[in-house]
């Protein structure tokens, strides 16, 4: 057998031995996909991992990767073998792997019943990429240890917001090409496309407008869709699982001038009966501060799909008009 062939060969097992699932204490599976062989995560580590969360169904509950926030937290000390805390024991900086927490296990050590959504599950799964492992120091103090670590992971949060910032323009293109688009952009740099340009009277700023509003992220998650995280319509809110009890859904009254200037702007293009996509760059939008609490961080150019379904003048403007 040849040199070239018996390396090839080398790394075809080693590869499938990565990648073949192995059983852990409290009824885990877990499968290494990548090993850096570098020293493993310990009790009191500060970690910066990425990951996707899903269950049973295989269907994605969570994911750092479409929300592109890494989750940066200290490793505590374990419940019981086999809970959340001693799985990333096995990995370290640079690995990437796939594991099952057993949730009957967790219930039993927690003594708390499975949590609703996963009910009718066995497992909670993790696919993780561990990003970073800040170790504390031989003799270091914590108070030293977690001031050079609140150091480090905000120096790194803002050298990550900048490569946001860098990157944003690109995103906005590649939503306009990948959904063949034929924008307009206004001087603030809002892109945007009227679909239906409404009457000809146009709401001002202290007008009431009332609307139809669909508001979505200009990147793709790991679904390959654009995640809605706002909408007025009902049947969205569901078929997203967005949907809020005892929210009203439909036609939304709010006064121009009162939401993001993107926002604001699109309002002002279209008239009654009026509909327009508007493409909104964060500096228009949510800008370096983000609105995580709906999914949008910072510098996430945002897509809202509106429709003007009424306008009422302001009283002040009505009486200037008479």
């Amino acid at each position: 057998m040849k040199k070239g062939i018996i390396v090839l060969v080398a790394a075809t097992l080693g590869l499938a031995a990565c990648n073949k699932e192995k059983k852990g204490a409290g009824g885990l599976l877990y499968t290494v996909h990548h090993s850096e062989g570098k020293e493993k995560i310990k009790e009191g580590d500060i970690i910066k991992m990425n990951f996707i969360q899903k269950n049973d169904k295989d269907s994605v509950l969570g994911s750092t990767y479409d929300n592109e926030n890494p989750q940066v937290f200290p490793v505590q000390k374990k419940m019981y073998a086999g809970d959340m805390n001693d799985v990333l024991t096995l990995f370290g900086e640079g690995d990437s792997a796939t594991f099952k927490v057993n949730l009957d296990t967790m219930a039993f050590y927690s003594k708390q019943p499975k949590p609703e959504q996963f009910k009718n599950d066995k497992y909670i799964t993790f696919t993780i990429k561990v990003e970073k492992v800040f170790k504390k120091n031989a003799g270091e103090a914590d108070s030293t240890f977690n001031k050079r670590a609140g150091e480090f992971f905000q120096a790194d949060f803002k050298a990550t917001a900048e490569k946001k910032k860098g990157a944003e323009d690109g995103k906005i293109k590649a939503y306009v090409a990948d959904n063949n688009l034929k924008t307009q952009t206004s001087a603030s740099g809002l892109q945007y496309i009227i679909t239906a340009p409404g009457s000809a009277e146009r709401a001002q700023l202290g007008d009431t407008v009332t609307l139809n509003y669909t508001g979505r992220l200009a990147k793709k998650d790991t679904k390959g869709k654009y995640k809605v995280f706002d909408t007025s319509d009902e049947k969205i809110a569901k078929a997203e699982n967005k949907f809020q009890a005892g929210r009203p859904y439909g036609p939304t009254k709010m006064a121009l001038g009162g939401t993001i200037p993107g926002f604001t702007e699109a309002l002002q293009l279209v008239g009654k009966g009026g509909k327009i996509t508007a493409i909104i760059p964060s500096k228009l939008g949510y800008g370096e501060q983000g609105a995580p609490q709906v999914g949008i961080m910072p510098y996430n150019p945002i897509v809202f799909d509106i429709e003007i379904t009424d306008i009422k003048k302001a009283p002040a403007a009505a009486a200037i008009k008479k």
